[in-house]
């Protein structure tokens, strides 16, 4: 089994990665930061590590083309917080907003489009969601709103390509380091580590649930 995870050198990415590794996939990865990713996978064999921006049209085509044929999974995990601290939508620059919807929104989509020719049947999409998609937290305008338009495109896309199973899934509050920007000087030590919301995410990877928008912890157990 082959597949893509974007977003891969830190956090809910790298979790994921190293689960599926474990699981024997092969996996074509990337973040921006190239230091970063390589000293992340350093050590996972089968992953080859592809350093980029997903909003570059030439550096999805290259993820693409490194993960091969077929592709059994995409998961759309990079994404960008937005200018912090986190502004109020009537002080959001436009320009900002723009940036934080071209990577959580166009970008999924549109390595999606580039992947789809390689889709094996029955493969996998996971665009990796937010509860801010659908609860009016304050200051969350920009990256909540850039969400929920990815959980629309995810399930227009799971009913027009009824062959794939294409989900959408928010893996709930994690320790990670978009959630200290998020929420600066502040102690998320309370938060799970990102390793918490993995089952759920292979609950979805290996199981047989059809399309549609979940949450992960709901999935602990779920049947694969």
């Amino acid at each position: 089994m082959q597949g893509i995870v974007t977003g891969a050198s830190r956090g809910l990415g790298l979790a994921l990665t190293r689960a599926l590794v474990e699981r024997g996939w092969r996996l074509a990865v990337d973040a921006r930061d190239g230091e970063a990713l390589e000293r992340a996978v350093a050590g996972l064999e089968g992953v080859v590590a592809i350093a980029g921006d997903v909003a570059d049209p030439d550096h999805r085509r290259r993820l693409v083309e490194a993960a091969g044929k077929p592709i059994d999974l995409l998961v759309n995990n990079a994404s960008v917080l937005g200018p912090t601290p986190l502004p109020a939508l009537g002080d959001y620059s436009v320009d900002d907003l723009r940036r934080v919807y071209e990577i959580n929104v166009l970008a999924p989509l549109a390595l999606v489009q580039i992947a789809l020719p390689r889709f094996s049947d029955g493969a996998r999409v996971l665009n990796i969601t937010s509860d801010a998609a659908v609860e009016p937290y304050e200051g969350w305008g920009g990256y909540g709103s850039s969400k929920a338009a990815l959980a629309q495109i995810t399930a227009i896309f799971g009913a027009e390509n009824p062959g794939l199973r294409t989900y959408a899934v928010d893996p709930g509050d994690m320790r990670t380091q978009m959630q200290q920007d998020a929420f600066p000087g502040e102690d998320i030590s309370d938060r799970p580590l990102p390793e918490e919301s993995v089952p759920g995410l292979l609950a979805l990877i290996e199981g047989d649930m059809p399309s549609g928008i979940f949450r992960a912890r709901d999935l602990v157990g779920a049947s694969v």
